[in-house]
């Protein structure tokens, strides 16, 4: 079951358990938000498309965190007239997790209400947990090389001599 839901003036595309990054939201890590704005709803092979939204649906989402986007570099200049401007923004978002997509008349089972959110899913401690975690490898001996063998000497070139 997936839907087309707006979420902060945006259109996504969103699955249970999708993680989901958007523009920042006034909502708290850890609280549960609802979306109301839900456009297309596609449940077994059965599409439910709202004119313009599906009428009692709603997504709910958890807020995992909130973070800065890469940096994004602008730099203007016009040539042969000595004009270069730069400049440079980190776009703030909020890390979404999807809960559920909840057609008119559904409520959101007690199973998913249950489930614990971790708020760390930022790649950078996933990797530091992945290093923290790999056994340290000891360092070895470098093994020795065998003796090379050493090429036959070369026969000085006879001399001819003139007769």
């Amino acid at each position: 079951m997936y839907a087309i839901v707006e979420i902060a003036g945006q259109q996504f595309k969103v699955e249970r358990g999708n993680k989901v990054y958007v523009h920042r939201l006034d909502a708290n890590e850890g609280t549960k938000v609802e979306f109301d704005k839900v456009f297309l709803i596609e449940n077994a092979g059965k599409i439910s498309i709202g004119s313009p939204t599906v009428d009692g649906a709603k997504v709910v989402a958890t807020v995992i965190e909130h973070l800065k986007g890469d940096k994004v570099i602008i730099f203007k200049k016009k040539r042969r007239k000595g004009y270069q401007k730069w400049n440079n923004h980190r776009q703030h978002l909020t890390q979404l997790l999807i809960q559920g997509v909840l057609p008119k008349g559904e409520t959101l089972k007690e199973e998913l209400k249950a489930e614990k959110v971790e708020r760390n899913y930022s790649l950078r401690s996933i990797v530091t947990k992945e290093v923290a975690a790999a056994p340290v490898a000891e360092k070895k001996a470098p093994a020795k090389k065998a003796a090379a063998k050493k090429a036959p000497a070369k026969k000085a070139a006879a001399k001819k001599t003139e007769a």
